[in-house]
């Protein structure tokens, strides 16, 4: 008589990646498999319906429900600790089991060193290139002799466990502040800015706006007009183009509404420029208050614009020297802005970043 099959569980973020990974193209057939038999055992059909199904043994359909259900405690604890990790502990999970057999083709020290290799600046190695490839990695991996042979889709899989893309980048810019202590009160006030932005917006309408621009724009015309696409073809884009010069976007994201508002294109973002940006963006809603956060780049933090900001809040204009203050709520080299209607919005200026 056949034992009770084992019960299965699933949590809501378990139950998303589970699916994800049953409609994979990418995983192996056997992770697919098994995400699939763990899913439809959660819906409560039994082994011999789930086995029909998927072509499997009701044996072996309930050896994965009975895996599952062994890490089940263990998978919820990570997903409160470290939800992050949650994809590749239910990977692990589907995977085979460790068998006994002969021992790898390569060894621990020569794993560790493709992967060591790998981390490196390919400039490193002599190769004129910034990112490492796969085949540029296969190559350099025969090169200094790690291992006398081995394929370019087994230098990938080392990869893949790691974790390591090689061939990826991700922008990042270092801070010119020196002073730590003086960086991280830059860094809690432009961030409680933002924090406090939806509360402000529904008090009194408050508009919050990080602005910035992108330089160097490239106007193209195409020399003839696109084909649109058919069946057995795609969309056609004419490959000359004529050049008609450059142009500056300067852009406001309003960070409550989650859109792009009141943009202004020109072909320079001198200090006029911008000046003229921001008093054309408050005049789109002039009743309410306005806070702009931008960098310290000149532009953001001349005269000209603190001036406008003093005489449209009807507040001394009188300045002083350049990075002077003479009234309370004005810097001359601002660079987070709250515009108020009137006089009754006071004029707020930091010189966050």
């Amino acid at each position: 008589m056949p034992g009770k099959a084992a019960k299965v569980w699933i949590t809501e973020r378990q139950q998303s990646i589970l699916m994800e990974l049953s409609k994979s193209l990418t995983e192996s057939r056997l992770v697919v498999q098994r995400a699939t038999i763990v899913l439809r055992a959660f819906a409560g059909q039994l082994n011999e319906q789930i086995a029909v199904e998927i072509g499997l043994g009701p044996g072996q359909v309930g050896v994965w429900r009975r895996r599952w259900q062994a890490a089940w405690n263990e998978l919820t604890a990570l997903e409160c600790r470290e939800p992050r990790r949650l994809r590749e502990a239910i990977q692990e999970v589907f995977r085979d089991a460790p068998r006994s057999g002969s021992p790898g083709t390569f060894t621990a020290a020569q794993v560790t060193q493709i992967l060591a290799l790998a981390c490196e600046p390919p400039e490193k190695s002599g190769r004129p290139i910034t990112h490492w490839t796969r085949k540029e990695l296969h190559a350099e991996v025969l090169k200094r002799g790690i291992v006398p042979k081995i394929s370019e889709s087994q230098v990938g899989r080392y990869l893949k466990q790691a974790a390591l893309q090689p061939h990826r980048r991700k922008m990042w810019l270092n801070t010119k502040e020196k002073d730590v202590a003086v960086f991280e009160e830059q860094v809690k006030t432009v961030c409680q800015t933002y924090l406090e932005a939806p509360r402000r917006a529904a008090e009194d309408g408050t508009r919050t706006v990080s602005v910035d621009e992108m330089t160097g724009l490239q106007a193209l015309e195409r020399t003839a007009p696109d084909k649109p696409t058919q069946p057995d073809s795609v969309a056609k884009h004419e490959f000359e183009y004529e050049r008609h010069g450059t142009t500056t976007l300067i852009g406001n994201w309003d960070v409550v509404a989650g859109q792009m508002i009141a943009c202004t294109l020109g072909p320079t973002r001198t200090e006029p420029d911008f000046v003229l940006h921001i008093a054309q963006t408050v005049a789109t809603d002039p009743n309410v208050p306005w806070v702009f956060v931008a960098d310290c780049l000149n532009v953001h933090q001349s005269a000209g614009l603190v001036e406008w900001v003093a005489k449209t809040c009807e507040l001394d204009q009188s300045l002083g020297k350049k990075r002077e203050t003479r009234h309370p709520g004005i810097a001359s080299h601002a660079a987070c802005v709250l515009v108020g209607p009137d006089a009754s919005h006071p004029l707020r200026v930091s010189t966050e970043t």
